[in-house]
């Protein structure tokens, strides 16, 4: 019989690894190439999960990996805070070149999402004098304990750990087809403002321009426009986290790019660094520098190796022009997609920007009634065909599609044929 490697890994992992971290999509990887992984048993998967919007570039895309070898000949870390080194410089000069909005940009570099979430937030309180922080109902902005108070997914992210951080307040996002219009996201601000905090003690609104975790519901440019100037009204800064839908995902760097609006403040992370860990915060140089020196940073904080591979990144979209290629592939998904949805009415809705899309499941194709199960079942079948894929939502019945913008044309058709065959078998 052929020793399953897979189980057994699975098996040491669970006599050591804390049941809290879990492991959706049940393989074990040995190694990856673009668009495609392959598990310890030999198993070829076309990667449409993108490690959750980190491989733009794909998996050890060749500039990356050579950036990244290249470093380790020189030097693997100091601390910024101790000794400096060019890539962090070359990066921030990069990213603020890439930042949407005319006026003065600084940068500061971090290790993960929520670290730049969190950084924004201090910016956002030293350049006002003010605590309170207004976010969005599904919204994600980390795992991190004051990150847990903005995430709008109690659980599995914050379940059994009780009472998350204060001064968090919770308005809705618009979404048209549960019944949530732009006016009624604004009145809900509107009430925040009555009931619970005063706009004279809101240092910041956080929003993803496109929800991630949430489902991709995108931020119309009228409610944007209207945040703009609440924000512009009460003095409060404008965070835009770009951690999901930027470094190109949404067809442009930016996905404020697209929305009318510039934030004061924009978060990135995931696919900058190209699989290695790297974040950070961008926006207006006088409210950035609000913080007084020594305020911001952290250890690893815009570590040297992750600053190659962010650079290299940077280049690649430029040399093979991934943005452009960014808004095929969308146009390709949603052509797709329109004809399952043709098929199947439990495919509610298709949404997205660019490559970052996503469609939602109902029962009967009735809103109101989230087609969850049916969701999992095309998940795990897909899995068993070859294709790796995620749900995400307040209630799981969301399908997102965060390929690889290297794929090539033939591996994006045949994952996207295994969806259609997954709810031809599955949805009748």
């Amino acid at each position: 019989m052929v020793e399953n490697k897979s189980e057994a890994l699975f098996k040491r992992r669970e006599a050591v690894v804390a049941r809290g971290v879990s492991t959706g999509l049940q393989i074990m990887v040995d190694h990856a190439k673009n668009a495609s992984i392959w598990d310890v048993n030999g198993k070829e998967y076309i990667d449409f999960a993108g490690g959750i919007a980190v491989l733009n570039c794909g998996h050890l895309h060749p500039k990356v990996v050579k950036a990244v070898q290249d470093q380790l000949t020189k030097v693997s870390h100091t601390c910024f805070q101790v000794v400096g080194y060019e890539p962090y410089i070359a990066l921030c000069e990069k990213i603020t070149a890439l930042t949407p909005g005319k006026f003065s940009k600084k940068a500061v570099l971090m290790s993960t999402g929520s670290e730049a979430v969190e950084t924004a937030v201090k910016i956002a309180r030293a350049a006002t004098g003010r605590t309170g922080v207004i976010v969005f109902d599904a919204a994600f902005h980390g795992r991190s304990l004051f990150t847990l108070s903005m995430t709008g997914k109690k659980v599995p992210y914050a379940a059994g750990m009780g009472l998350t951080p204060g001064g968090v307040f919770r308005a809705l996002f618009p979404r048209p087809i549960h019944g949530v219009t732009v006016q009624d996201s604004l009145a809900s601000i509107e009430r925040i403002f009555k009931n619970d905090v005063e706009p004279r003690d809101v240092a910041a609104i956080v929003i993803e321009p496109i929800q991630g975790e949430g489902g991709f519901y995108v931020a119309p440019k009228e409610f944007m426009a209207a945040l703009r100037s609440i924000c512009d009204q009460h003095g409060i800064i404008l965070v835009a986290d770009e951690v999901q839908s930027g470094a190109g995902r949404s067809g442009t760097f930016f996905a404020m790019e697209q929305l009318g609006v510039d934030a004061d403040l924009i978060t990135f992370a995931k696919s900058v660094g190209g699989g290695f860990p790297i974040s950070g915060v961008t926006g207006k140089a006088e409210i950035m520098d609000s913080v007084a020196p020594g305020g911001l940073g952290g250890t690893y904080a815009g570590n040297a190796v992750s600053c190659a591979a962010a650079l290299a990144v940077l280049e690649v979209f430029e040399e093979e022009k991934l943005l452009e290629r960014s808004k095929k592939i969308g146009e390709r998904i949603k052509e797709k997609l329109t004809e399952i949805q043709r098929k199947h009415k439990t495919v509610g809705e298709i949404r997205g920007l660019g490559a970052m899309i996503a469609f939602e499941c109902f029962k009967d194709g009735d809103p109101s009634k989230p087609n969850a199960e049916l969701v999992a079942k095309v998940v795990q079948k897909a899995k068993e065909k070859g294709l790796l894929l995620l749900s995400c939502g307040s209630y799981y019945n969301n399908i997102r599609i965060l390929v690889p913008l290297t794929v090539s044309d033939a591996d994006l058709d045949k994952g996207l044929k295994i969806i259609s065959d997954c709810f031809d078998e599955l949805d009748h």
